[in-house]
């Protein structure tokens, strides 16, 4: 009997990418590298064996097996009970399926910066706020244009996100880092109504990529803290959960923690809306809001 790995992200035994995903019993054409995923076709997979003749596709070393780490983030997944060691992504922001994202605390805050953890605490990634909009001084701070940059582990530019101006509904412009555009992840509704009749009165995000939504964001309370990530029939594929940033960083700054738990294998160009939608709901609704 052989003994096969769980699905997941791995190196990718061809060395023609730097991961291949593993559905359980065979490679798959889903391939990544630098932070974005591909398709290329598997040709006379190798077979991944072990001296006894036993699949041990799991020992395969991820990027970031050897990365310090980080055991609050550890702490924050255990206590949320969403770790899961037989769940290993490849190690970078669009192959693990639990991202942590930690906000720097800054207690005299002008520009967000965050931190971005696998499950295990290492760290795969980061989010920093960047440029001032002359539009502040129209609607405000708050409501001005906001950019963000997504990096990986290394500090390479993944995504570029932008908020133009808002009074009351927002939308983001998602960008690759050379500028191919993506999508839009667009508010739908103020959830103003949320706290007096919940429901599908709880504020709500669309998911567009050419011009068709392919999921939304759904807020599960009119605190705008937890959402559910679903497809366009209704399904859940995602969760983004608000965790506990501790009585002094709760209290005294704007700091922010998310937790973002993906239940299935996601392509293109879901999986890059999917993450950025985590690091932008932050901006969007809480960073230097009290709403």
């Amino acid at each position: 009997m052989t003994m096969q790995a769980s699905p997941g992200w791995f190196a990718d035994p061809f060395a023609r990418f730097e991961h291949r995903y593993w559905d359980g019993s065979r490679w798959t054409e889903h391939v990544g590298s630098g932070g974005q995923q591909a398709v290329d076709a598997p040709v006379n997979p190798p077979p991944a064996t072990s001296g006894r003749g036993q699949h041990i596709i799991a020992q395969t070393v991820l990027p970031s097996a050897t990365a310090p780490v980080n055991k609050r983030v550890q702490r924050q997944v255990e206590n949320l009970g969403v770790a899961d060691r037989t769940r290993s992504g490849g190690g970078t922001l669009l192959t693990e399926p639990v991202l942590v994202v930690n906000q720097k605390v800054k207690l005299f805050e002008k520009k967000a910066e965050y931190e971005v953890f696998d499950q295990l605490g290492r760290k795969v990634g980061g989010v920093r706020q960047f440029g001032t909009s002359m539009s502040r001084v129209a609607v405000g701070r708050d409501n001005a244009t906001k950019r963000l940059q997504i990096v990986d582990a290394q500090g390479m530019p993944l995504f570029t996100l932008t908020r133009p101006a808002t009074v009351l509904k927002s939308k983001v412009i998602v960008m690759r880092g050379d500028g191919t555009h993506i999508g839009q992840i667009v508010q739908e509704n103020t959830g103003v109504l949320g706290s007096v009749l919940g429901g599908r009165f709880n504020i709500r995000f669309r998911l567009e990529a050419e011009g068709v939504s392919v999921g939304t964001i759904n807020a599960e309370s009119w605190q705008a803290w937890d959402f559910s990530l679903q497809d366009p029939h209704g399904f859940e594929f995602a969760r983004i959960t608000k965790t506990w940033a501790g009585l002094g960083r709760q209290s005294y700054t704007k700091a922010d923690n998310y937790v973002l738990e993906i239940h299935r294998h996601l392509e293109e160009p879901l999986i890059s809306l999917v993450v950025c939608a985590a690091l932008a709901i932050d901006t969007v609704l809480h960073q230097g809001s009290n709403r």
